[in-house]
C-alpha cells in the first residue's frame, strides 16, 4: 500500500483526521438537505407569506382607523366652526342674514351642532374613504 492510499483521497493523515473530514462533510451535507427542504417546503413559505401579508393588513387597518378618527375630528371641527360662524352672523344682523342662509343650510347645521356624534362618524367614514382610495391607488400604481 502507498502512502496516498493510506491517507485517502482527501489528504486525511490519520483515521482521527478522516473522521473529522467525514463528520464535517455529513454537516455540510445536512445543512444542503435542510435548504432544499426548506425550499420545497411551498405550504410553509406560503404561510409565511400569508403572515405578512397579515401584519401588513394589521398595521394598515390601525393607520386606516387612525386617519378616519382624525378625519372625523376635522369634519366636526369644520362644522362647529360653520355652525358658530352662522349663528353669528345670524344674531349679528338679525332676521336678515338668517334668511339669507339657505333653509336646508341652516337645518344641516343646526342638527349637527345638536347631534355631533353622527358627523363624526360621517366624517370618520368618509376619511377612511379617502385613505383607503389613496392606498389602493398607490398599489395599483406600483408604490
Amino acid at each position: 500500500m502507498t502512502d496516498r492510499a493510506a491517507k485517502g483521497t482527501g489528504g486525511a493523515k490519520g483515521p482521527d483526521e478522516l473522521r473529522q473530514q467525514v463528520e464535517q462533510t455529513r454537516s455540510r451535507l445536512g445543512d444542503t438537505a435542510g435548504q432544499l427542504a426548506a425550499k420545497a417546503d411551498e405550504k410553509g413559505r406560503a404561510r409565511a407569506r400569508a403572515a405578512d401579508f397579515r401584519d401588513k393588513a394589521g398595521a394598515m387597518t390601525v393607520q386606516l382607523r387612525s386617519s378616519a378618527t382624525q378625519a372625523g375630528h376635522t369634519v366636526q371641527d369644520k362644522a362647529t366652526q360653520a355652525g358658530h360662524t352662522v349663528q353669528g352672523k345670524a344674531s349679528q344682523a338679525g332676521h336678515a342674514v338668517e334668511h339669507r342662509a339657505p333653509l336646508p343650510v341652516r337645518t344641516v347645521v343646526q342638527a349637527a351642532l345638536r347631534h355631533p356624534r353622527p358627523v363624526l362618524v360621517a366624517g370618520a367614514a368618509a376619511g377612511a374613504t379617502v385613505v383607503a382610495a389613496s392606498v389602493l391607488r398607490r398599489r395599483h400604481n406600483g408604490h
